[in-house]
């Protein structure tokens, strides 16, 4: 794997693999498939073990990537089927038996629009756990669900793990799913995918700021994992644009984003969170979660 090549997203590190391994028979512990779910793409990789992980740089676990293309298009009832498709693919990656309380967890700064797809994912979510219990006559039958956007290191002096553990403590939640801005390899990726993997997250790894992981081996908790690629690694760009020439070194700090990162962020972090309410809260619709947050 050319570590000088930057990307989140399990997809186009197995692509980068293949090339270099110029056989895509040569690469062991590692399993792709490609199928549509409500006319949106799905790329689906599983890294089955330690070399296909080494392989790929990714660690052992399914990633799913949700191809945003036909939203982007703007096609009839793209929405709602990208939300119920997005929903069942999250459904898929939840562990058996984790159909107890769920913790949302939108990573991210808000403050900074590439960075707040996870914050405002968050804001969409419905939060119940507190129903549950004090209003049992009409959300008896809901799953207890809790939203947080911890913020950064930055704004509160506290690592987003430390405080993840303690919420995650109070909560006891049966899973946590986590969303977060990523970083991609190719400029044709941003915003137009959505990558969900059971295999956790490092938070800040796409723009070289990781911070501990988030994942079951830390938190004790299986973690799921969504993520938008909202940037790309200035090196890496300047590596695709002139096919892998060498880099100079002030290419290293640069991070690129959309022109239109504003709207993209906000279409798709409402995305996510209708398509995470849909998953956690099955009877619900698209129209019913527009009530609720009305």
């Amino acid at each position: 794997m050319n570590h000088a090549y930057r990307t989140d997203l399990a997809m186009e590190s197995l692509e980068m693999s293949r090339r270099q391994a110029q056989n895509a028979g040569a690469l062991s512990g590692v399993r792709s498939r490609e199928r549509e779910i409500e006319g949106f793409s799905v790329t689906s990789v599983e890294i089955l073990d330690e070399q296909g992980a080494a392989q790929i740089g990714k660690p052992v676990g399914i990633y799913e990537t949700f191809c945003l293309d036909a939203l982007m298009r703007r096609e009839e009832d793209a929405f709602p089927r990208a939300c119920r498709a997005l929903a069942d693919l999250t459904r898929g990656l939840l562990p058996e038996h984790a159909d107890g309380p769920a913790l949302v967890i939108g990573l991210g700064n808000r403050q900074i629009t590439p960075d707040a797809v996870g914050p405002r994912a968050a804001d969409y979510i419905i939060a119940t756990r507190h129903l549950t219990t004090q209003a049992p006559e009409y959300f008896a039958s809901w799953r207890p669900v809790s939203a947080l956007a911890p913020g950064v290191l930055g704004q509160t002096g506290v690592e987003v793990g430390e405080l993840l553990a303690a919420v995650a403590k109070a909560v006891q939640p049966s899973v946590i799913l986590a969303v977060d801005a990523l970083a991609a390899g190719s400029l044709t990726r941003l915003s137009r995918t959505v990558q969900l993997t059971n295999a956790g997250i490092v938070p800040g790894s796409g723009v070289h700021n990781a911070r501990a992981a988030l994942n079951e081996q830390t938190l004790g908790v299986p973690v799921i994992a969504l993520g938008v690629p909202t940037v790309v690694d200035g090196a890496t760009l300047v590596a695709e644009l002139t096919g892998g020439k060498a880099v100079p070194p002030d290419a290293a700090p640069l991070i690129v984003t959309t022109r239109d990162i504003d709207r993209e962020v906000a279409d798709v972090s409402r995305l996510i969170g209708y398509a995470l309410n849909l998953a956690l809260q099955p009877d619900l619709s698209p129209k019913d979660i527009d009530l609720y947050l009305s």
